[in-house]
């Protein structure tokens, strides 16, 4: 399956109980919403290999799930670290306007005055908006205001432009 159809949207972290069960560090929101997805890809040697969720929930502050055909520790014990991914076709679709933050990292940031800011690295939440990470000749936080900061995104060229003093 080619990379490019896979979002990473969490990792195995670690074990749960005895019966196979794997402790998720998810990056959807909620953090249980990565259970909703029923095919996972996990990166294993190089390469993703399928498995199907049978079963998970919210445990603590965490989330664990039990996968088809691991059923005890010692098969659940080395997938310990892989990527979870799934397939970009499962997720819901996106109104005009919006888009996965997977897709926004790896554009250039540019500003109105044509200077190029950097690249997206990364975003976070901070309960207020959410924030661009942008890495060049020094890294900048951009918070991800549309209409604000942000002004327009472009995937097909690449490009995020913003309203942003370079010497922020």
């Amino acid at each position: 399956m080619p990379q490019d159809e896979l979002i990473t949207m969490g990792r195995v972290s670690g074990l749960f109980g005895v019966r196979g069960w794997l402790k998720i560090y998810s990056h959807t929101s909620p953090r249980e919403g990565i259970t909703r997805y029923r095919d996972w890809y996990l990166r294993q040697g190089g390469g993703w290999r399928h498995y199907r969720v049978a079963a998970g929930h919210r445990q603590g502050r965490g989330v664990v799930v039990q996968l088809e055909g691991i059923d005890d520790r010692d098969l659940a014990a080395p997938l310990i670290d892989c990527d979870i991914a799934v397939q970009r076709e499962q997720l819901p679709a996106l109104e005009p306007g919006e888009y996965y933050w997977t897709d926004l990292q790896g554009l250039r940031v540019v500003n109105l005055d044509g200077i190029e800011l950097g690249v997206v690295s990364h975003l976070f939440e901070t309960g207020a908006n959410d924030v661009m990470v942008v890495r060049g000749e020094r890294e900048r936080l951009i918070p991800y205001t549309t209409g604000l900061a942000i002004r327009e995104v472009d995937l097909e060229q690449g490009r995020i432009l913003v309203d942003w003093d370079p010497e922020f």
